[in-house]
Order: C-alpha cells, then structure tokens, then sequence
C-alpha cells in the first residue's frame, strides 16, 4: 500500500512551520497512543504512520528532501550517500560525476567507493517525573572494534589482501550506456578495490569484531514521548573508511498513574466525595514538585476544572512552566448501610420539599424535556 503524504497525515499544509507540525503530531499521539487504544490495531497504525510522519518533517534536512523528491528522497532502502538521498544521488552521481570529475562518496574520481555506515535507533523509556526534571543515564549499544586476530585487514594471519582484477584496485567499473561513461561500484569487491583470498577466521574477513559499549546520554529536562537525541557517530561503521552513522534515542515516556501530559500542561483527576462537593472546603491535590491546595466552593458540580498555573512542566524550548488543570470527579457513596441509607432518603426528600433552588441543572433538564415532547 502506497504511503501517505505526510503532511495528509499529520493534516498540516505544506508550509507549516516546526510548532504547527509538532503541534499536530502531539495531538494525534495523544489520540492514537497505544497505552490509550490497547488492542485496537487500526489505532496503533495511525500512532506509527503519524510518528513517522513527525519524525521525517521536524528534521530540517529529511524535511527538505521529502518537500523536493517525496517518499523517495527519505526512504532508507534508497540511501547511498553520504547523506543518504540514495535513489537519485545513486542513479545520477555517477553519470555526472564521470562528467564533471567527481565520484561518489565523496573520494576523488577513481578512487575506491567509501560509504556512510547505517544509522541505529535506541528506544528508552523514562517515567514522566524523569521527562520533566531530566535525566543522565548510561545504555549498552553496539560497538565495532578492530579484529584482534588480523588487526582490522580482514586477511587470516600471515596472508594478504589482493588488488581487485575487476576494477584493478580502483573500486568501480566503467559501463557504457549510449552516449554516456557510467560508473558503477565493482560487483566483485563491492567497492574496496581489494579481495581477501583467505579471510580471517575471526572476523570472517570483516576487520571488525560486534562488541557491546557504555554510553552516556544526557536527557534534557522537558523531553516529550517520542522525541529523539542524536549521537553523532555512535551508528554503524562506514564502509571502506566511510563515516559512521549516528545513534538515535527515542524516548518513550510510561504512562503515569495520577497525570496525563498535554505539551507543557497536564491534567488529573480528582476525586471528591459528595458532603465535600455540597459543603466546600479545601483540599489538598499532588503536583508534580510535591502538593498544593485548592479551595473547593460549596454546591460544586462534577465535571468542574480548578487550574493551578506553573504547575505543569517546562518544555525543552518553553522559557516558563505549563499548568496543572484538576478536574473533578465526584463519587457516588457505595455499600451504605440501612441507617446511611435511611439518612440519604430523609436527606432527599429534603432536597425535594426545597424545590428547584437546590437542584437547578435537574430541573432545567426537565423542562427541556418536557419542551421536547410538547413540541
């Protein structure tokens, strides 16, 4: 199935700016998040496909790529280059660069082809508490050392690498098409100009041996879910001395039991009992930094919202703090007892003998019914 365009899906025109998209995505995950739809696959798809969506048009470089070429010009399985605006710098890179003198990946024209190594994605889960105040922590990803049995040549022990016949050394081939000279990557070195006849028993002519390293990351302060923190440098080697690729930390933000975060804001719910509804008072409500109070008027109806500004958290690039907004939720007496119950009744009939004064939404909502069959 063909993909989507991404601002389609993130439903932004095509000159939307960084807060407009961020925006839009935000609100889409808030809508979509798996932990909020669990077990509705159609929910999980519009999660990833709007993930994906924000991820490619908030990085400024597959941004311009996407806006110039589409699907193609950020489509990992089209990379190729330095930067990887693979399917057209691959198709047309080398045609001019026979013309013009250049080759690709950035060496000079017949030198052998070097590559950037591939990208790697690290996914870290924090709590919202640890998103708010940031953090510091260490995680294990993959490193490459060089082989210790051939010291990064590839060749076993007392043998050597030998010039490509094919290209002789150069790393490609000359095809001609038409009119034109193109150059090609070598089929039987792949590019490195050079063929390893007994490869190292170690490494199986690699040079480089997988290991596990420590790396710490900073997490800022403020960081949302879904977010992500480059390290430059921590992805995969490059190829024939190319660059490596860079590590990218998705944070994941858990669920939290008492907040939900909008942007800077969040929100809870607050229960309160039915005498503290009627009667009013002051309660106490959690914050993140610890607890502050609200005053609850008497006769205060479920549904009603009491905002406590500076409360929320600050974003990576806010200057102040969100707000907290607690809406309250009040709860219905279970279990009572024949004298609680007894009082309830006597207490109701009360109410009823005082008319419309002490219930004024129920007897508005009776009248509209009643205009509703008498129409």
């Amino acid at each position: 199935m063909a993909k989507r365009d991404y601002y389609e899906v993130l439903g932004v025109p095509k000159n939307a700016g960084e807060d407009e998209i961020k925006k839009a995505y935000r609100k889409l995950a808030m809508k979509y998040h798996p932990d909020r739809n669990q077990g509705d696959a159609g929910a999980e798809a519009k999660f990833k496909e709007a993930k994906e969506a924000y991820e490619m048009l908030s990085d400024p470089q597959k941004k311009a790529a996407y806006d110039q070429f589409g699907h193609a010009g950020v489509d990992p399985n089209m990379r190729g280059g330095p930067e990887g605006f693979g399917g057209f710098a691959e198709a047309f890179g080398d045609i001019f660069g026979d013309i013009f003198g250049a080759g690709r990946g950035g060496g000079a024209r017949g030198g052998r082809q070097v590559y950037r190594g591939a990208d790697l994605s690290y996914a870290m889960e924090i709590t919202l508490e640890e998103a708010a105040a940031g953090k510091e922590a260490q995680i294990r990803i993959p490193s490459w050392d060089d082989c210790g049995t051939c010291h990064g040549s590839g060749a076993k022990p007392g043998t050597s690498a030998q010039t490509c016949d094919t290209c002789h050394g150069q790393g490609v081939v000359q095809m001609r098409q038409g009119f034109f000279s193109v150059q090609q990557t070598c089929p039987h070195c792949r590019g490195s100009g050079k063929i390893i006849p007994e490869p190292c028993p170690t490494c199986h002519g690699q040079g480089k041996i997988k290991n596990q390293k420590t790396l710490e990351v900073k997490i800022p302060a403020g960081i949302d879910d879904g977010m992500r923190i480059r390290s430059a440098g921590n992805g995969e080697p490059g190829t024939n001395g190319g660059p490596p690729g860079d590590l990218f930390i998705e944070i994941r933000v858990k669920k939290h039991e008492i907040f939900e975060r909008d942007g800077d804001d969040l929100h809870c719910v607050v229960p309160i009992s039915f005498a503290a509804a009627a009667l009013g008072g002051e309660i106490e409500v959690p914050t993140l930094n610890g607890k502050a109070a609200i005053d609850i008027p008497d006769g205060t109806q479920a549904g009603k919202q009491f905002r406590l500004r500076g409360k929320g958290l600050r974003g990576i690039r806010s200057s102040y703090p969100g707000d907290l907004y607690c809406h309250i939720s009040i709860e219905t007496p279970v279990k009572l007892t024949e004298h609680q119950r007894r009082l309830l009744k006597e207490f109701d009939e009360s109410l009823k003998k005082g008319g419309a004064k002490h219930s004024p939404g129920t007897q508005s909502w009776a009248d509209k019914v009643r205009s509703f069959f008498s129409a």
